[in-house]
């Protein structure tokens, strides 16, 4: 086992722990919640009967009690509103760290909560993991939420050092899609036509290519089957520098070329017409005439 599978597997070991402490966590909530509700009605119930039945008796509601009896909830204003509200946000919390490790929606996470994203390591998620189990550990819970917070806490504890040794690569390298890309070839294999597929066997041994071995080339007969099949060939554009004049004509250059061997008239190059070459050829004339 090579050091990426050894890693891949110890992280998502770890991931795997972490998602069953934050599910007994789930449940630990709620039963402790449904608890404190029956502690707070039998209390409230408690208490009436005491004050119309006994007045010798204590009331917890007057004399100082910190907690309901049996319950987490605590003697004061509003304490049973603010015990429920504390299970509800807990609850919020694991469902949130629960989808994190399972790493959906990305989107989600990555446009709101981006600590907890795939762009961000397990040190985040380890704090958060933290807080939740002591937040439950400084209360008189349960055993059942006792252990689950206490395995929360721990798992918190070891996605912290994950995130200080790995960074930001702690969840690509638990990632089960880029543990499976990384598998694969660099250049991945794709299916070659028929008739376009060569073997060098026979050219290696004859030094010449079999006509039953080789491709269709480049020629008419390969562009041919290569249309017949579908696929098109685009020449491509012309680049011509911006710097660069524009090419001339075919006619320009058709009657540049003409040129090109002799001289070219005087009115088409664009110069003076050469006076003295015809006043020779007069004078030339007139001797002849006169002979």
């Amino acid at each position: 086992m090579n050091t990426r599978n050894l890693l891949f597997y110890s992280l998502n070991a770890v991931r795997a722990i972490s998602i069953i402490s934050l599910l007994l966590l789930f449940a630990s909530t709620i039963v402790t919640m449904v608890y404190d509700v029956r502690a707070v009605n039998a209390f409230i119930a408690a208490g009436k009967t005491e004050t119309s039945s006994n007045s010798t008796g204590i009331d917890c509601s007057v004399d100082d009690c910190d907690y309901i009896e049996g319950s987490t909830v605590p003697n004061q204003p509003a304490g049973a509103f603010w015990a429920i509200l504390n299970w509800l946000l807990v609850i919020w919390q694991v469902i949130v760290c629960i989808l994190s490790e399972f790493g959906w929606p990305e989107v989600f996470f990555s446009s709101f909560f981006p600590i907890l994203g795939p762009d961000f390591g397990l040190g985040a998620l380890g704090v958060i993991q933290c807080l939740l189990g002591a937040a439950v550990l400084s209360h008189h819970v349960p055993e059942l939420m006792l252990v689950a917070a206490f395995f929360v806490f721990a798992v918190g504890c070891l996605n912290i050092l994950f995130g200080l040794i790995f960074r930001e690569r702690a969840k690509r390298h638990r990632s089960v899609r880029a543990w499976r890309e990384a598998g694969r070839d660099v250049l991945p294999t794709a299916a070659t036509p028929p008739g376009m597929l060569y073997t060098g066997s026979d050219a290696s041994r004859s030094g010449s290519f079999s006509s039953d071995k080789t491709g269709l080339g480049f020629g008419r007969q390969g562009v041919k089957w290569a249309e017949a099949q579908g696929y098109v060939v685009r020449e491509p554009d012309e680049a011509v520098p911006p710097y660069a004049s524009k090419p001339s004509s075919h006619a320009s250059r058709s009657s540049g070329s003409a040129y090109s061997g002799g001289s070219r008239p005087a009115s088409e190059a664009g110069g003076e017409p050469d006076y003295e070459h015809e006043h020779e050829h007069e004078h030339e004339n007139e001797g002849q005439y006169e002979d």
